[in-house]
């Protein structure tokens, strides 16, 4: 059995991963090593029926082990994943840290996990979450009718920003449901400026941002360019087309993507169907409440604590008889983040 180490063992996407290790009955060799920062260090966390105490990072830490999870930001996984490398551990990053290097493979578990047996550096990465997200519903229509483009406008939850966004959110929430309607209505550039914004660059309450990330000098944030070179990389399309906006909107987890997709031919609603209800990871609801059919569509909040991923609105697209419209949602913190890295795990720990 492997000994598992988890970096960033206190925060949001560390704190789901601990739990997929034990929900998912991963063979953990003895007690897991918790490590984080020096200000955690001494902090006591669960594992089954005891506890465990949080250890600062180091090199002694990683003697041992087996496979480290790293969710504690670029710079660690920088500093960190090679020393965890060096001390024997196959390193699973969820970080942007190494997705874009050549020698790291970029691995979504339903997509590609082919790839995760290919590490020169010892190090797989976890993709970012939104890309994520969209590739398990993207990958089986792929492989079906052959992707030639993409137009993706994702909706992204507070929490693809850890705690500190649903926080801020919900404290947002709470003051301007105390300012009232009339104001919201009537005032709303006033109510905007009313609250505190220190995560994200506008009141995110009530609100939606046409701002996900940082501004590059093209005028994208990084956020859309991960969605571009990322899926390139999953899909193996180094020239697949991709026109990204990503948007932050006022929802505690659960990101959700409008996309459409060009194929290399026609492609027909109902063959499209019978793929996605196929593929492994994989929901669809599908229904627009006519005739026999339920109303039944995906949403951020019906996706949260839900490991698969959820697709509907699937519909020919009204110009192209190339391309298909859909809504793809799944649990930023789940299937985006911890619970896609315990499965790489589960991958390295079958080999």
């Amino acid at each position: 059995m492997p000994k598992v180490a988890i970096v960033g063992a206190t925060g949001a996407v560390g704190t789901e991963m601990r739990r997929q290790l034990d929900l998912r009955g991963f063979p953990v060799d003895g007690e897991p090593v918790y490590l984080a920062s020096e200000r955690s260090a001494g902090t006591r966390l669960p594992w089954k029926d005891g506890e465990v105490e949080v250890r600062p990072i180091s090199a002694a830490a990683f003697e041992g082990v087996d496979v480290a999870l790293f969710s504690a930001g670029g710079g660690r996984s920088r500093e960190w994943a090679p020393v965890a490398v060096d001390a024997g551990a196959v390193v699973i990053d969820n970080s942007s840290a190494w997705r874009m290097d050549d020698q790291v493979p970029l691995v979504v578990s339903e997509v590609n996990p082919e790839a995760i047996t290919d590490r020169p550096k010892g190090i797989v990465a976890n993709p970012n979450c939104t890309t994520m997200v969209l590739m398990v519903a993207v990958k089986p229509l792929h492989d079906a009718f052959g992707l030639t483009e993409v137009v993706a406008s994702s909706y992204q939850a507070a929490g693809g920003a850890g705690m500190s966004g649903i926080t801020e959110l919900l404290d947002q929430a709470a003051k301007l449901v105390d300012v009232g309607e009339e104001t919201l209505r009537a005032h709303g550039a006033q109510a905007e400026g009313s609250v505190d914004a220190q995560v994200f660059s506008k009141a995110l309450a009530f609100n939606v941002l046409a701002h996900c990330g940082s501004f590059t000098e093209e005028r994208y944030t990084d956020e859309e360019w991960k969605l571009l070179n990322e899926s390139r990389k999953i899909l193996a399309l180094p020239s697949l087309r991709v026109s990204p906006t990503c948007v932050r909107v006022p929802v505690v987890v659960g990101h959700a993507i409008a996309t459409r997709l060009t194929f290399a031919g026609p492609v027909a609603r109902d063959v499209a169907i019978e793929v996605l209800q196929d593929a492994p990871g994989l929901v669809v609801e599908d229904g627009t409440g006519q005739g026999d059919e339920p109303l039944a569509y995906p949403t951020p909040l019906g996706s949260a604590g839900r490991d698969e991923v959820f697709v509907g609105r699937v519909r020919e697209d009204l110009g192209d008889d190339h391309s298909l419209n859909l809504w793809v949602v799944g649990d930023n913190l789940l299937k985006g983040a911890a619970l896609n890295a315990v499965q790489l795990a589960e991958l390295v720990a079958a080999e």
